[in-house]
């Protein structure tokens, strides 16, 4: 016998890594250079020289168990200070190592905060459209529900009419993530104010905490000045989800961590169901060289200016063909309505044209696409034409 929920997952994947799977099979057939795959969030741009530099230091000067062995299960003690050094700095906090959760990726680190908080099956958590489709996965396997609140399409900020409407004595908690995987989008301060503002208000009102889950992988990746609000500043309790995957281009390797402030209501004993969550799921010990990899690392990120380049390459682009377009604000996706109402349908006739790109209906809205623009400029180049013909395929 088998778990009919677990089959349904192994035996369906996501639709983003259906695509992608599709894209792989393609390339066989055409070559790489024929198919402009824009479906998966798979950096292109390189690792920084001090992430080769630190794997050849740590294999030439440390012992093999230092670089191979286990760590402490919550993760090497001098990588979390290193952590909590350089956010003290960057952001006036007074973290410590005993504040953070080394984690196998971000994916780890919301799934350990959404095990460790689930107390009841009537349990349910609220994130915002579009939203990583996963999300919905990670809540139920906990056991909770995952309510959506819909997309505000003039901005792609919060709805909060809306999101009030959903919040019940039942919410547990909040996920947020901006930049926002797939619109782009970073919310605002004045929407992290209002939020948390909210949240306040109605964990007193059901006399219990709301918890507020930051996915953070795209937080290096902005553009210009934009600022992206730190949300342990303006809620306590704030659980932050780090993945070193985007910033560093280290998406196989699986490494980030959580973040549990101080000044979360019974912080201790909730840092101690995130260990307990970690032991349960199997998440502990987080990959070990690259722990010590990271903390020879912290401060550095990617060329971002290459996803600057793409952005404004494809965003350009696009808007002169025609398309309708989201301006990305940070991350490296681009969000594009659809020249038909079933965006299915769409992405389909866009395989016509070896163009790989993501339908919206998974991410809670209808009639998008998501393009991953975290490729080379010559493939988003190349595949203008191709874009091209497909809207006028649709004249």
């Amino acid at each position: 016998m088998y778990s009919d929920k677990m089959y349904e997952l192994g035996s369906k994947s996501s639709v983003i890594r259906e695509i992608f799977e599709f894209g792989l099979k393609r390339k066989a057939e055409i070559g790489d250079e024929n198919v402009y795959d824009f479906s998966i969030g798979n950096p292109n741009v390189p690792a920084p020289d001090c992430v080769k530099e630190a794997i050849v230091s740590l294999l030439e000067n440390e012992t093999s168990t230092y670089v191979h062995g286990y760590t402490s299960a919550q993760g090497d003690m001098k990588v979390r200070e290193a952590i909590a050094a350089s956010l003290n700095e960057r952001f006036d906090t007074q973290f410590k190592a005993t504040n953070l959760y080394m984690t196998v990726g971000a994916a780890a680190s919301i799934s350990l905060c959404i095990k460790a908080t689930v107390t009841a099956e009537t349990d349910e958590f609220i994130t915002f459209a579009p939203f990583f489709t996963e999300y919905k996965v990670w809540t139920e396997a906990a056991g909770a529900k995952l309510k959506v609140v819909p997309a505000n399409l003039e901005t792609f900020q919060i709805d909060f009419e809306k999101f009030e409407a959903i919040l019940s004595p039942q919410t547990k908690g909040v996920i947020v993530n901006s930049p926002n995987n797939p619109s782009g989008v970073v919310y605002s301060e004045a929407t992290i104010l209002k939020l948390c503002e909210i949240l306040k208000q109605k964990s007193e009102a059901y006399g219990h905490p709301i918890y507020l889950i930051a996915d953070e992988p795209y937080r290096e990746i902005v553009y210009g000045d934009l600022e992206v609000p730190f949300l342990t500043k303006y809620y306590d309790n704030t659980f932050v989800c780090y993945s070193y995957s985007k910033t560093l281009s280290l998406p196989g390797e699986r490494i980030g961590y959580v973040l549990v402030p101080d000044a979360m209501a019974d912080s201790k004993k909730i840092y101690a169901a995130i260990c307990g969550a970690g032991r349960a799921l199997g998440y502990v010990c987080a990959p070990s060289l690259f722990q010590k990899v990271v903390m020879k690392c912290i401060g550095q990120t990617s060329d971002i200016s290459i996803y600057k380049k793409n952005r404004d390459l494809i965003y350009e682009g696009l808007t002169a063909l025609g398309y309708d377009c989201v301006m990305p604000q940070g991350a490296f996706y681009l969000f594009v309505k659809a020249l038909e109402e079933d965006a299915n349908k769409f992405c389909e006739r866009a395989r016509d044209y070896d163009l790989l790109i993501v339908p919206s209906d998974d991410f809670g809205v209808k009639g998008y696409v998501r393009i991953s623009y975290c490729v080379s400029t010559a493939q988003i180049e190349k595949s203008l034409p191709a874009f091209a013909k497909l809207a006028e395929s649709y004249r």
